[in-house]
């Protein structure tokens, strides 16, 4: 991230904290008392609060609803064609996108979602009007927003599986592996990235069958009245050498 894009956003948190968690009491927060706290100027103040999103629904909103729709689209029989690939939606109708947003993401205009799935490039329309999914997956190509909604979601749940393996990891440890190599030519890269990239997804897509035959809930009368948010995750990571780090290892799996 640039500097400039992490100044905007804490410029941004830095006025929504002073209006909310520091006014005094029996007073309306103001935009003097938010420069104060905040450091900045009143015009700048103005700014960031004339440029707070009214009706738009945050960040990790959009992206939950975006993401429910696009899985759904892929997983419910309804709109999956025989050979279990997606089937190109109309707008309105029976198996529509319309209807597939009313079924996987609730009371949400179909046509925000489907202006959300097409600005990351989720999906595209035909000239015939039909809806095309091109990837599997809700991956937001522009927002800073969004992909630092992602980042702090992954990075949570990659620490918490650290800290488990920590206190737990002799009795009960769960899966943290990785494979790294410190002399692959930069010429093998693209190759290699693909390859991964293929890879992780038939991993995951096999993960996530069985992940959804097993999502079926528990019962108020079950024996066992517990449930478990679940799942695996895969990254790809890549890091130029110098002279300096090159290192005679050529594998290393690690588990903490």
């Amino acid at each position: 991230m640039s500097f400039i894009a992490f100044e905007e956003i804490a410029k941004r948190v830095f006025v929504e904290v002073a209006m909310k968690d520091f006014s005094i009491e029996g007073k309306a927060p103001s935009m003097s008392r938010a420069a104060i706290l905040s450091g900045l100027t009143r015009k700048e103040v103005a700014r960031l609060l004339a440029e707070r999103p009214g009706d738009e629904a945050e960040p990790g909103e959009r992206y939950n609803r975006a993401a429910r729709v696009l899985t759904g689209w892929l997983r419910d029989l309804d709109f999956t064609e025989s050979d279990g690939s997606p089937r190109w939606l109309r707008d309105e109708g029976p198996r529509s996108f319309a209807e597939l947003v009313r079924r996987h993401s609730g009371d949400v205009p179909a046509r925000a979602v489907l202006d959300e799935l097409l600005r990351v490039g989720a999906v595209r329309r035909h000239s015939d009007g039909r809806i095309e999914p091109l990837t599997r997956a809700y991956v937001p190509a522009s927002s800073v927003a969004d992909k630092l909604v992602i980042l702090g979601a992954d990075v949570a749940d990659l620490i918490a599986t650290i800290e488990h393996n920590i206190d737990h990891g002799k009795t009960e440890p769960r899966f943290q592996r990785k494979v790294m190599y410190h002399r692959i030519a930069a010429s093998h890269l693209p190759a290699l990235r693909k390859l991964t990239s293929v890879q992780a997804q038939a991993l995951l897509e096999r993960m996530d069958r069985w992940l959804l035959e097993h999502d079926t809930g528990v019962p108020e009368d079950s024996p066992e009245p517990h449930a478990a948010r679940v799942g695996l995750g895969i990254y790809y990571f890549e890091e130029p050498l110098n002279s300096a780090s090159k290192q005679d290892l050529d594998l290393v799996g690690e588990e903490t």
